[in-house]
């Protein structure tokens, strides 16, 4: 009994080793079996683990399926620039909508800083001339502006003087216009009687009468019209004002809502853009002015009744590119034709078309120059769009908006061009000298420090 439990022990101590080998063995087997993970015999002795996990290759009968292209890849590229372009186009069309949505709800407003703007052009240059002799800016201010806005009512009220002056001899003369002109179509080889000038009278007569409401509605939007047009006018006033007085302090509170990387081009985009306004305004006026003064002599040597206030209206309406010199010579026209005949109206429109086209070849070209040279369609097209999208004020405006934007957009391609060239890496090597940009015809740089700085102002 003694002896038992020493072979108990070596029994065990068999089973131990024997348990131990068998692990040894499968744990070769599976190290040269690459189906279980191992390595392979060829790769057992290399000293790499037996673990390593590796994922089987497939069979040599599996078919080979193609990998798919990136979506992005398997569209063409020129429908891909037009997607770009398509959706920012899509986002500025939206925010040009929402714009004209908005200008529209205050349309009087826009329209009235608007003109203020324009006439602001035209009498910055008389405040500077006044501060330039001497003159405080508050006092230079306020002749320059009371003065204008003197003339500008004493005008307006000679031309509604003259107008009810003379409306009782028009009214004569029209009547007797109008039966001449009878006379004459029943004269003439037309063929007209006597019996269908009466029923286009009672035509006339029979459409007035029924639509009397529609009338009488027109009427009361003409006065509605006339409040909105003085509420506009005093707007302006006030906005001509401020802006005489204060445009510079103004300009740099507006500069201050620009983005900071973008306001170096907007600073330098302005003072062009006034330039060019400024430009527009008194060119206008001046080739206005030449129109009137030479069209209403013309009327008043051919004896035409309210020679001055037609003058006063063909003066108006040049602000409206085309369209004003057409209806204003139209009414010239038909006024002459109504009181003195038809040769006294082909005369007039003899003296209005030599006027124009004295005007479009040489005063334009000569007055205004090339500061605010627009092509002919962006013309028409401005001045249709502008009519119908704010009436004869959108007309008027539309053009002097179509050249700042041209001045504004040529003088940001030029800055951001420049900027471009300013922030590139410059070219090294042999063709550095090539590259370097060749001295233009600019001013001479300065030999000594003797001579003043430019004067700022």
């Amino acid at each position: 009994m003694s002896k038992l439990p020493g072979w108990l022990g070596q029994l065990g101590a068999e089973l131990s080793r024997l348990s131990e080998r068998l692990d040894e063995r499968r744990a070769e087997s599976e190290a040269d079996d690459p189906l279980l993970g191992g390595t392979g015999p060829a790769e057992a002795g290399k000293g790499e683990p037996a673990h390593v996990d590796q994922v089987p290759a497939p069979p040599t009968y599996a078919p080979t399926v193609a990998a798919r292209p990136d979506p992005v890849a398997a569209i063409p590229w020129g429908m891909r620039v037009a997607a770009e372009a398509g959706w920012r186009l899509l986002v500025l069309a939206g925010t040009l909508w929402v714009l004209m949505r908005v200008i529209s709800a205050v349309q009087l407003v826009v329209l009235a800083f608007v003109a203020a703007l324009l006439v602001t052009a035209l009498l910055q240059p008389t405040v500077a001339r006044l501060r330039r002799h001497g003159l405080p800016r508050g006092l230079a201010t306020a002749v320059t502006a009371i003065s204008g806005f003197v003339i500008m009512g004493l005008v307006g009220w000679f031309v509604v003087w003259q107008v009810m002056d003379n409306i009782d001899t028009l009214s004569d003369k029209v009547t007797k216009g109008i039966d001449d002109l009878k006379n004459w179509l029943l004269a003439s080889p037309f063929h007209v009687t006597d019996k269908q000038i009466n029923d286009i009278a009672k035509n006339l007569s029979d459409t007035v009468g029924t639509n009397t409401e529609a009338i009488t509605s027109a009427g009361l939007q003409g006065v509605t019209v006339v409040v909105e047009f003085m509420t506009g006018a005093l707007l302006a006033m006030f906005s001509t004002l401020f802006l005489l007085y204060d445009g510079a302090r103004i300009w740099q509170w507006v500069l201050k809502l620009v983005p900071a990387q973008a306001r170096p081009g907007v600073a330098g985009a302005g003072p062009r853009a006034w330039r060019t306004l400024t430009a527009y305004v008194r060119g206008t006026v001046i080739v206005a002015l030449i129109d009137a003064i030479f069209i209403g002599l013309g009327i008043y040597f051919l004896n035409v009744p309210m020679a001055v206030p037609l003058a006063v209206f063909i003066f108006l309406f040049a602000f409206i590119p085309l369209v004003g010199a057409v209806v204003s010579g139209a009414l010239a026209v038909v006024v002459a034709l109504v009181t003195e005949g038809v040769f006294t109206a082909l005369m007039v429109l003899a003296v209005v078309l030599a006027v124009q086209q004295i005007e479009g070849h040489v005063l334009q070209p000569f007055i205004l120059g090339r500061a605010v040279r627009v092509h002919p369609l962006a013309v028409v097209l401005s001045v249709a769009a502008g009519g119908m999208i704010a009436g004869i004020g959108g007309a008027v405006v539309a053009v002097p908006l179509v050249a700042v934007t041209n001045t504004v957009v040529g003088y940001l391609r030029s800055y951001g061009q420049e900027e471009s060239r300013r922030h590139s890496p410059p070219p090294h090597g042999s063709t550095a000298l090539d590259a370097a940009p060749a001295a233009g015809p600019g001013p001479a740089p300065e030999k000594s420090g003797d001579e003043p700085p430019p004067d700022a102002s």
